[in-house]
C-alpha cells in the first residue's frame, strides 16, 4: 500500500509559488506543511478577494481574522492561518512586494487555556487498590499513593529522602524553588510507605548502602522521573486503565477531588504548594463543571 501525499493548492499566483518555492528549498518544509501553508495564504486572498498582495492593509488582515472568526473556525485555526500569512507578508518585503508587515500588528484571537485533565474516584481505586506481590509493585503503590494523596508534583516524589517521611502522618516536601511545605499523609498513603519500608532493603546495594532516597531504582539509586511516568504507564495498562496516566494527572486529580468536597481554594492552594492563588483557580473552572453536571442530572427543569 502506498502512502498518501499530498499535493500544493493549485494556483496561479506568481508571489504564492515563488514562496512555495522557498518553502521547500531554502526552509526545507515536508510537503504537509507546505500545502498547509499555502492552502492558507490562498484561503486569505479569496476571503479579502485581493487582486494583488501589495495592496494588503493592517484593516485587511484584521478583516480576515473576523471572517474567520464568523466562519466557526477556532482560535487555534485562525492563530495558523495569521501565522502563514505573517510569514507570506515578510518574504513578499523581502521581494519589496510590500514596504512593512501589514500582519504583524494584528494579533491573533486568545486560545482558552486547556483546564487539566482528572481521573474519576473509581479509575483511581481500579488503579491503586492491590496487593503487591513484589518488591516493586510495593515501592509503585507507595510512589502513587502519595502522590496523588498528598497532591505531589513528579519531581517532588522523586526529590523525597527518608527523613521526610514524619510520625503523626507527615510529609516533608521540598517544592518549586525550595519552597517547603508539610503535608498529611492519608491512611491509604501512610500504610503502603511503611510497608514498602519493610522491602525496601532489598533495594540497598553495596555502591550505595547510605542513599538517603525513599524510592530507589534497582541499582539502589534515586529513582529518575522518567522511570516513575514508566512505572505508572505499566501499571495502568496493568489494572485495566483504558486512558493515559501521568503523575501529573494525578496531582490534578487529588486537587480537583478535594475541592469539589471541600469548597476550600485556599486550603488547596497550600496543599499543591502554589505561590499565587490564580494558579489554583483553574480548579474552580473544574468544580464548576462537576456541580453543573449534578445539577443537570438532578433538576426536572435543567434537562436540555
Amino acid at each position: 500500500m502506498t502512502s498518501f501525499v499530498p499535493h500544493l493548492p493549485l494556483h496561479d499566483d506568481k508571489w504564492v509559488q515563488a514562496f512555495a518555492e522557498q518553502l521547500k528549498v531554502e526552509r526545507q518544509y515536508s510537503i504537509h506543511t507546505q500545502s498547509a501553508y499555502i492552502n492558507h495564504i490562498l484561503v486569505c486572498k479569496d476571503l479579502l478577494t485581493l487582486k494583488k498582495w501589495s495592496s494588503l492593509t493592517v484593516e485587511q488582515v484584521k478583516r480576515m481574522v473576523g471572517l474567520s472568526k464568523k466562519a466557526g473556525l477556532s482560535a487555534r485555526s485562525i492563530a495558523l492561518r495569521l501565522s502563514a500569512l505573517r510569514q507570506f507578508c515578510h518574504f513578499l518585503v523581502e521581494q519589496h512586494q510590500l514596504t512593512q508587515n501589514p500582519a504583524e500588528a494584528v494579533n491573533a484571537p486568545k486560545m482558552g487555556k486547556p483546564l487539566p485533565k482528572h481521573l474519576h474516584v473509581e479509575q483511581l481505586e481500579g488503579l491503586l487498590n492491590f496487593t503487591p506481590e513484589s518488591v516493586h509493585e510495593a515501592r509503585d503503590k507507595a510512589m502513587f499513593e502519595l502522590v496523588y494523596g498528598c497532591g505531589l508534583r513528579l519531581s517532588e516524589v522523586t526529590g523525597l529522602n527518608l527523613l521526610d517521611v514524619l510520625d503523626d502522618h507527615i510529609l516533608n516536601v521540598n517544592g518549586k524553588g525550595g519552597k517547603q511545605r508539610r503535608l498529611p499523609i492519608g491512611e491509604h498513603a501512610w500504610r503502603a510507605v511503611q510497608d514498602w519500608l519493610l522491602w525496601r532493603v532489598q533495594f540497598i546495594t553495596s555502591a550505595a548502602p547510605d542513599e538517603p532516597a525513599l524510592f530507589l531504582s534497582q541499582r539502589g539509586g534515586r529513582l529518575g522521573n522518567r522511570q516513575v511516568a514508566k512505572r505508572l504507564t505499566q501499571l495502568a495498562t496493568k489494572q485495566g486503565i483504558d486512558t493515559h496516566i501521568s503523575p501529573h494527572k494525578l496531582r490534578h486529580s487529588f486537587a480537583t477531588h478535594v475541592l469539589e468536597s471541600s469548597g476550600d481554594l485556599r486550603a488547596v492552594q497550600e496543599l499543591l504548594g502554589h505561590a499565587n492563588l490564580a494558579t489554583t483557580q483553574v480548579y474552580t473552572h473544574l468544580d464548576f463543571q462537576h456541580l453543573a453536571g449534578v445539577y443537570d442530572n438532578a433538576h426536572p427543569r435543567a434537562k436540555k
